[in-house]
Parts: structure tokens; sequence; C-alpha cells
């Protein structure tokens, strides 16, 4: 029932996302194939969400499922030697720049891409816009926000907009509460998958 109730809310939440990507197509650049988002993160991870896509890694063929443990072991190897201050890493269900459980991935995956509001209400530019992709085409790189000059130099109607799918928004209580849900803890995917598969 819980898992019903998860899927109900991620319906409403493509459907918004979808909306959203729509509205500001004239600066994503997000396709097939591009996997900058999957190669460099920490992917947070409530536990619905890992549940949900562990569903996922299930249904996957044992060969596959042996080469994501074997990514996994390598994370975590090279996290016990890490010595800076923010271990990121590349997401182990990417195979040939493609997510192998897509339809089951996390709400931070479903949403990268879009500018969004930080708690704070400020806003946030994908860090591909650094690299060439979403917003490039309006980023100041100097100053790291939008550009209107660059806007209005697109002649586009659609200008550049900030919407509120940030992951802590939309893993938040009133969420819980509409979809009768509960995300529960909160953990990097590595530290789920670890827990998971008790990698030492």
């Amino acid at each position: 029932m819980i898992l019903y109730n998860y899927i109900r809310y991620l319906d409403y939440l493509t459907n918004k996302l979808d909306g959203f990507f729509k509205n500001q197509q004239p600066y994503i650049c997000c396709k097939k194939g591009c996997a900058k988002c999957c190669k460099n993160g920490n992917y947070p991870f409530t536990e619905i969400e890992f549940r949900y896509l562990m569903l996922g890694f299930k249904k996957l063929k044992p060969e596959l499922q042996n080469i994501i443990k074997n990514k996994i072991q390598n994370i975590f190897e090279d996290r016990l030697t890490f010595e800076g201050e923010h271990f990121n890493y590349e997401c182990p269900f990417l195979q040939n720049d493609e997510c192998l459980v897509y339809d089951y991935r996390g709400i931070i995956c479903r949403t990268f891409g879009l500018m969004y509001f930080r708690d704070d209400g400020s806003s946030k530019i994908p860090f591909c816009a650094f690299e060439g992709l979403n917003y490039a085409n309006v980023l100041d790189a100097e100053t790291k926000t939008i550009s209107e000059e660059k806007y209005k130099e697109l002649g586009n109607v659609i200008e550049p907009y900030a919407f509120n799918v940030s992951y802590n928004y939309l893993t938040n209580e009133d969420h819980e509460f509409a979809y009768s849900i509960q995300f529960g803890e909160r953990k990097t995917l590595l530290d789920w998958l670890v827990d998971e598969f008790k990698i030492q």
C-alpha cells in the first residue's frame, strides 16, 4: 500500500516535471545518452525511494546485478581512501551512459536539469550549465547567474525560470500527508546500497 501511494505521488510529480521541462525547453539539453548528472554526485535517497529503486534492480538480469554490485564495492573502497570534504561518485546503475533502472530512479534524478529554489529562496542553476548544457545559452560564466542580455538576444517568449522542486521540498511532510506516504530515513545512495548488500 505504501509503495502504491508512492507510485501515485511519482505520477503526480512526473506530470508536473514534464510541464516544467517543456516550459524551459529553449534552455534544456537533456537527452538519452547525456549522463553528466549521473557521473558526479552523492545522490540523496529517502527510504521509500530506495525501496522502489530496488524493485527495478531485482528485475535486472543476474549478470547486470553483479556488475552493479561490483561497482558499489569499488565505490565503497574509493570512499575509504578519500581525503577530501565531499565524496562524489558515478552512480553504479549507470551503464554505457544509460540508467539501468530509469523508471525506478530517485526524485533527485527526476528533477535534475531544472533551475530550482533553494530552501532560502535563492535559485540554483544545475552544474551542467557550466559544462555547456542546460541554461548554458543564458549563463553569465563570470557572475554564475542567468544573463538577462543573453536571454533577450535569444528572443524567447519564455524566460529562464526556477521552480519549487528542491529535494527537501519534494520530500517534505506536506507531500507525505497528501499522499499517505512516509519517505523515511534519508541517506546517500551509496550508504543505502552498502547496507543493503552488506558491503565492507
